[in-house]
């Protein structure tokens, strides 16, 4: 590696990582602010405020890394550009695909940091970060409920149950059914359902059962009933939720699960698994863009070239949640919503890399 090379990507790799250390602290200043008195409220241990803001950090860099990746390269590009450092290093004979080089090499780093923390700790952060806002920080009123759940547990196996509270495990107007092909073998319904993690069943209330026969129905009623179902209460509980606390292996074997038993919210999870794909090729994508917006010399200097940057960035986040959840609440197929901003900004990307070589 050349020294020009070892200065850019110095440069490249050096600016990211310190637009984060920047930005991440304002984040968690800003949350603390909001947060302060919900903390002292429930006299939160300081260990588990400290465990949070780690997995904060964690969430909130993954959240916004095409931000800071785009911004980035343009900030440290655009004053290469302004001190006629990329114009010196061009006119010695350098092509400007050989000076991409090192900015590709440092986009390579970029992405196999976003695609493990994508595998494995975005999504330990992710389950830490929710579980203790919606643990300690949102007013019974907030806490997240799934709402009309309606699920396949196997092959002729169906439950709903009309709302289910995650953070206490409990669930209400509950229905279980049975069948043997076509035919109902047997209903089971109680006003709520609470989930006991220490021998991993369930305790019905007001539970009946009604058992079809071929001439008349058998019913079996209980003020309190014990059971144990083939399904877990994170079957029950939000979709994206559940997706993103899992690493790779988890989620895979989470999504074949839902396949055999026919969950109508498979797009969600599969939007959620093929952006831990995604996110990391976009930063070969918004490295080329920023380099090819940010390398000649402006009138109006850094500011205009920032502006661009923004607006850009700013776009493509647009474009990747628009799509997601058009994916998750449409027929769109996951795969091509969640591809279909890198796809657009990558010809972009072409498109500005030839006017920029010109």
């Amino acid at each position: 590696m050349k020294l020009i090379d070892k200065y850019i990507l110095k440069r490249y790799l050096a600016t990211f990582f310190v637009m984060l250390l920047l930005f991440i602290p304002i984040g968690i200043v800003i949350d603390v602010s909001e947060k302060i008195n919900r903390i002292l409220e429930n006299k939160i241990p300081f260990w588990q405020v400290m465990a949070y803001y780690g997995d904060f950090t964690i969430y909130f860099a993954n959240l916004l890394f095409p931000i800071f990746l785009f911004l980035s390269v343009i900030w440290f590009t655009s004053k290469l550009a302004n001190n006629t450092e990329i114009i010196a290093i061009l006119s010695s004979g350098i092509s400007f695909s050989r000076f991409l080089r090192p900015y590709i090499i440092g986009a390579t780093i970029i992405s196999i940091l976003a695609l493990l923390m994508g595998f494995f700790f975005v999504p330990m952060a992710s389950k830490g970060f929710n579980d203790f806002r919606y643990t300690y920080l949102k007013r019974n009123a907030e806490i997240r409920k799934s709402q009309d759940v309606y699920k396949q547990i196997g092959e002729n196996e169906f439950i709903y149950v009309s709302n289910f509270n995650y953070v206490y495990g409990d669930g209400y107007n509950f229905n279980f059914e049975k069948f043997n092909g076509n035919k109902l073998e047997y209903k089971i319904r109680a006003t709520s359902i609470r989930w006991i993690g220490a021998d991993s069943t369930y305790i019905l209330r007001n539970y009946v059962k009604r058992i079809v026969g071929e001439r008349e129905d058998k019913i079996i009623r209980a003020q309190s009933k014990k059971m144990k179902f083939n399904f877990m209460p994170d079957d029950l509980t939000p979709t994206i939720y559940v997706a993103e606390t899992m690493t790779l292996g988890q989620l895979n074997d989470f999504i074949d699960k839902e396949r055999e038993r026919g969950s109508g919210n498979i797009n969600a999870y599969l939007v959620v698994l093929y952006k831990k794909y995604s996110i990391p090729v976009s930063a070969f994508i918004l490295t080329i863009i920023a380099v090819a917006v940010s390398s000649m010399k402006r009138r109006g200097g850094m500011g205009v070239n920032l502006a661009m940057g923004i607006g850009l960035a700013f776009t493509f986040i647009f474009f990747d949640k628009i799509f997601g959840t058009m994916a998750e609440k449409s027929s769109i197929p996951p795969l091509l919503a969640v591809w279909f901003p890198n796809i657009v900004f990558g010809i972009l990307a072409i498109y500005l890399l030839r006017n920029a070589k010109r």
